[in-house]
């Protein structure tokens, strides 16, 4: 009887959803409900420890939707809140960026005006208890959650940081922390950069006011714009395509093609470039996917961008969030999305113009680095000035002496190694930028580590404005 009910209330829950696939449905689709329900009355009545009815409706519908694609599944009312947490890009809690090392919650930067660092948070501080309880043992996506919170609701933390012998408590209040997707800086004073870490809300918004702020400038030089990408998992369809927009004219972005023929639909750019038409770089990597892609994809197809880097992701499909009402949301794919070319680049990639890897940047020694004027019995330089290694014209360079045990040894851990920051806005682990994923070789160096790629996108912007301005003189 149990049985019987338990089909007849499926039965009427799926013609609720879709009466027409109900009633379309063939005699064997009902012979394959029956199965279901004879492997759930077995579960239910004989597994060996008892299981609630929710939890193994949830554990089918999860299967069912795993089962078709990675990217499929099933959000229960908790993980559909943390998803739109996620895109909306606000939220309660403390505004700290934080990574996990040790089995405790490390510190990587407090946030501006966020509850954290008016408190006096600081990078490197360790977080040992949240409330009276002990962090050791959560993962961090737990100890997260404990931090984030109803706004204006207080939260106690116990820290402990280097210098310091006895443990700091300190007592907060949760605010409204907004995650910024949006990083920015001036290279070398005439290249602006532009750091996006995910699509969400905001995104295309803080773009643009970043771009005119750096534009705008009273003592502005910006002759060229680097747009990084890497290690963006994406995001919101919409801010791809918003994004894409800020750098184009005119033509289309990306267009999504369904299951059914009458189901394309195209999204083109409008007139006006935020970047007023100056040379423009785009990093990609591995970790560049979906949301970015579609960006890359639409700049390097218009040619409005050179792309620098590596093969991106290859995620070239477009999921859905479906609610259903208070018993949270599925997450299905629903579409598979082109490049403005027609290339669809599922579980292919976006191949950059110019492939650059994430190398180490290393200091020669003196005794590597030779030149003419260290030839023994070379010609002089007729107007009597000679540059050539550390050793001067004629010198035998000396090997370079061992490495002090003292110091650290570049050869193995890297002088200045940069933080791993495993956080993407505050309190949320997601990032995973590190840019910066070098080595420096000479410790006696305090030169901030370089970040390979990077160093590559500025040269080449450097050198297209060179080539223009010797183009522009020749004409």
């Amino acid at each position: 009887m149990m049985r019987k009910r338990f089909l007849a209330g499926l039965a009427v829950a799926s013609f609720l959803i879709a009466p027409s696939v109900v009633l379309a449905a063939s005699a064997e689709t009902y012979r394959q409900l029956n199965l279901f329900g004879d492997v759930f009355e077995r579960v239910r009545s004989d597994y060996v420890e008892e299981v609630s009815d929710a939890d193994l409706i949830e554990a089918a519908i999860n299967g069912m939707l795993t089962s078709l694609d990675p990217h499929s599944k099933y959000l229960n009312p908790k993980n559909y809140q943390e998803i739109q947490v996620q895109t909306k890009g606000e939220f309660g809690g403390l505004g700290i960026e934080v990574t996990m090392e040790n089995q405790l919650v490390k510190v990587i930067s407090p946030i501006d005006d966020t509850p954290a660092s008016k408190a006096g948070i600081q990078p490197g501080d360790f977080i040992t208890h949240l409330d009276g309880e002990p962090v050791m043992g959560l993962t961090l996506e737990q100890a997260v959650e404990k931090m984030r919170g109803p706004v204006d609701s207080p939260i106690s933390l116990i820290i402990q940081r280097a210098g310091v012998e006895s443990p700091i408590e300190v007592k907060l209040m949760r605010a409204v922390i907004k995650i910024r997707s949006v990083r920015t800086r001036v290279e070398g004073d005439d290249i602006a950069y532009l750091r996006i870490t995910s699509f969400t809300e905001r995104t295309s918004e803080e773009l643009e006011r970043s771009m005119k702020e750096m534009l705008g400038a009273k003592d502005s030089k910006i002759k060229g714009v680097v747009l990084d990408l890497r290690n963006n998992p994406g995001g919101l369809l919409d801010q791809a395509v918003a994004v894409s927009d800020d750098f184009l004219d005119q033509g289309e972005v990306v267009s999504t093609r369904g299951r059914r023929a009458d189901s394309i639909q195209r999204f083109n750019s409008r007139k006006g470039d935020i970047a007023n038409g100056l040379p423009l770089v785009v990093l990609i990597n591995g970790g560049s996917a979906s949301a970015s892609e579609i960006v890359a994809g639409a700049l390097q197809d218009h040619r409005r961008a050179l792309l620098l880097g590596t093969r991106s992701f290859g995620k070239g499909s477009v999921q859905t969030v479906i609610p259903l009402g208070a018993q949270g949301a599925i997450r299905l794919t629903t579409a598979r999305y082109y490049t403005p070319s027609g290339r669809s680049i599922q579980a292919k990639g976006i191949d950059p113009d110019i492939v650059v890897e994430q190398a180490k940047i290393e200091r020669l020694s003196a005794f590597e680095r030779r030149g003419e004027v260290d030839l023994r019995g070379h010609l002089e330089n007729p107007q009597g000035e000679e540059k050539g290694g550390k050793n001067g014209a004629g010198a035998v360079p000396t090997p370079p002496s061992k490495p002090d045990a003292s110091k650290p040894d570049a050869s193995k851990d890297g002088a200045a190694k940069p933080a791993d920051a495993a956080s993407s806005g505050a309190a949320k682990p997601g990032d995973a930028t590190k840019p910066g994923e070098t080595q420096v070789a000479d410790a006696a160096d305090a030169a901030p580590p370089e970040d390979y790629q990077l160093t590559r996108a500025l040269d080449l912007l450097r050198g297209l404005r060179l080539l223009s301005s010797k183009a522009a003189s020749v004409e």
